[in-house]
C-alpha cells in the first residue's frame, strides 16, 4: 500500500477500549492524521454521547458521527419487526458497516482497531481490498490492565455506564444480560419502556423478544431474584478480590458490591456479567 494519500481512521465505540487505543495513537503517532469516527444509530444511551463529549475534550479531537441513511425503525419495518438477535445481526450490518465503509469509499485506508493482547477475537474486518486492519494493542502485547492505567492516566476515565453495564451498544443491545436490562429499567426506564413497546407492536400480532426465553416485561417481574442474584456473584467477586490481593491498596479492593464505582468495580462487573453470557456482542458496535 503506498503511503501516498492514505487515510488513517479510527473507530470509537463509547467503549473503553477504542478509547484507550486513541490515548495511545496520540500518544506514540501524534504525526498522523487520525480521522476519529462513530456510527451513530440514534438509540445509544446519554452516557455514551456524555463519554464522547469528553473523549474529544480530553485529547482535543474531532469524533465524525456516521449514521445510515434510514433510521433503526425503517429496518425493522423492512424485516417485518423481527427483531436483530446474535443470529440476526442486520442492525450491525446496516447501521454501523454501511456507513462506515460509504465513508471511507474506495480510499486506502488504515483501520485501527482496539482488540487487546489477551482476548481472542478479530474485530469487524473489511472485505474491501482498500481497508487495512491494524492491530497495536496486540502488536505491542497490551492486555486489559495497561488499557484501564492509560484511561486512568488520560483523566478519561470510563464511561458512566459502567456502573450497571460492561458493554457499549444501543440502550435496546439484545447482547445485553439480565441484570443490564433491570438497571437500564431503573436508569433509564423511558429506554426500557420503548424497547418493551418494540417487543410487542407488529402488525401481524406476534411477539418478538430482545431476551431469550421470556420479554422483557416478565423479565422485569423477576427483577428481585435477578438482582439478589447479581448481589450475590458480586460479593463472591469481591471475597475473591480481597483473599488474592490483601496487601493491595484500597483502590484495587473492592469496598461493597455497589458504593465502588472505579475501575476495581468495573473490572468485579464486567467478570460477573461474562461468567453468566460470555457470548462475543458484535464487534463493531463494542469495542
Amino acid at each position: 500500500m503506498s503511503h501516498k494519500n492514505i487515510r488513517h481512521i479510527l473507530g470509537l465505540s463509547g467503549g473503553k477500549d477504542s478509547t484507550a487505543l486513541a490515548v495511545l495513537m496520540q500518544q506514540q503517532h501524534p504525526e498522523l492524521e487520525i480521522e476519529y469516527f462513530f456510527c451513530d444509530t440514534h438509540k445509544e444511551l446519554p452516557e455514551t454521547y456524555s463519554y464522547l463529549d469528553r473523549i474529544e475534550a480530553r485529547l482535543g479531537i474531532k469524533i465524525h458521527y456516521l449514521s445510515a441513511k434510514r433510521g433503526f425503525d425503517h429496518w425493522l419495518e423492512i424485516h417485518d419487526g423481527l427483531l436483530p438477535s446474535p443470529q440476526r445481526r442486520w442492525c450491525t450490518v446496516m447501521m454501523k458497516i454501511k456507513p462506515l465503509e460509504e465513508f471511507i469509499g474506495d480510499d486506502e485506508t488504515i483501520s485501527y482497531i482496539g482488540i487487546r493482547a489477551d482476548e481472542n477475537r478479530e474485530g469487524y474486518i473489511s472485505t474491501k481490498p482498500n481497508i487495512k486492519p491494524v492491530f497495536p494493542f496486540k502488536e505491542q502485547g497490551l492486555v486489559k490492565a495497561d488499557i484501564l492505567r492509560l484511561l486512568e492516566e488520560s483523566g478519561i476515565g470510563l464511561p458512566d455506564y459502567y456502573r450497571w453495564r460492561s458493554r457499549s451498544g444501543c440502550f435496546f443491545c439484545f447482547f445485553q444480560r439480565k441484570y443490564e436490562w433491570v438497571m437500564l429499567a431503573q436508569e433509564h426506564p423511558a429506554e426500557f419502556d420503548k424497547a418493551v413497546k418494540y417487543e410487542q407492536n407488529h402488525k401481524d400480532g406476534r411477539t418478538y423478544t430482545w431476551t431469550e426465553g421470556e420479554t422483557l416485561s416478565e423479565l422485569w417481574e423477576r427483577k428481585d431474584e435477578i438482582i439478589r442474584e447479581h448481589e450475590e456473584a458480586m460479593a463472591k467477586a469481591r471475597a475473591k478480590e480481597q483473599k488474592h490481593a490483601p496487601n493491595q491498596p484500597l483502590i484495587h479492593v473492592l469496598d461493597s458490591v455497589f458504593e465502588n464505582e472505579g475501575f476495581a468495580f468495573a473490572q468485579a462487573l464486567e467478570s460477573v456479567l461474562d461468567e453468566q453470557d460470555d457470548e462475543l456482542p458484535c464487534l463493531a458496535c463494542h469495542l
